[in-house]
């Protein structure tokens, strides 16, 4: 039975707002534009939609194959999106992929907007939302992502610099509030 639920459509697209974090990753994509000439949005953004898709539904009988459990993902997955947070927050980099030599599919759609902490929270969520709210929550923010990507310029320069910093420490905190609820809702799971 299909549950729709506003409410945890809203909780899911703000959580994945917050991770992928495409605002502030607007200064990376400029960067990326001008070193590789015209990013494929469309594409950049049906592949990130599809890995976030198929990791939804396959994440979970992976981790099983490996022998672990949602709740112990779910526990990592908050620790992940603490440090992503405090990166946000503090300005700070704990950790970077390696620029690749193309920008629409690597890395932009991946790891840049599907990357490890998307896929943390991904499973995360499925522990405590139903799919379809969540599949609706990705298709929303991919939405938003394709019309970033499409108008990152106009975007850069009418928030400014000292604005997007504003909006990236903004869901910083946001994301810090979402790992502490995540490990608070997950870790008892570990000790049933």
């Amino acid at each position: 039975m299909l549950e729709f639920n506003l409410r945890e459509i809203a909780t899911v697209g703000m959580v994945l707002f917050a991770v992928i974090d495409i605002v502030g990753s607007i200064p990376i994509i400029i960067n990326l534009r001008a070193k590789h000439g015209h990013i494929e949005s469309e594409k950049a953004s049906f592949v990130a939609g599809l890995i976030m898709i198929v990791f939804l539904f396959i994440g979970e009988e992976f981790l099983s194959l490996i022998g672990i459990d949602v709740h112990s993902f779910a526990v990592a997955g908050s620790f992940v999106l603490f440090f992503l947070a405090l990166e946000m927050i503090l300005g700070i980099h704990l950790y970077r992929d390696e620029e690749a030599n193309s920008a629409s599919i690597v890395p932009i759609a991946f790891p840049l907007i599907a990357g490890a902490g998307t896929m943390t929270t991904l499973l995360s969520l499925r522990s405590q939302f139903h799919t379809i709210n969540i599949i609706i929550g990705i298709i929303l923010n991919i939405v938003l992502v394709y019309f970033v990507l499409k108008s990152s310029g106009k975007i850069e320069k009418m928030l400014g610099k000292n604005g997007l910093g504003v909006v990236r420490k903004t869901f910083g905190v946001v994301l810090l509030a979402i790992a502490v609820k995540l490990f608070a809702a997950n870790v008892k799971g570990l000790f049933a």
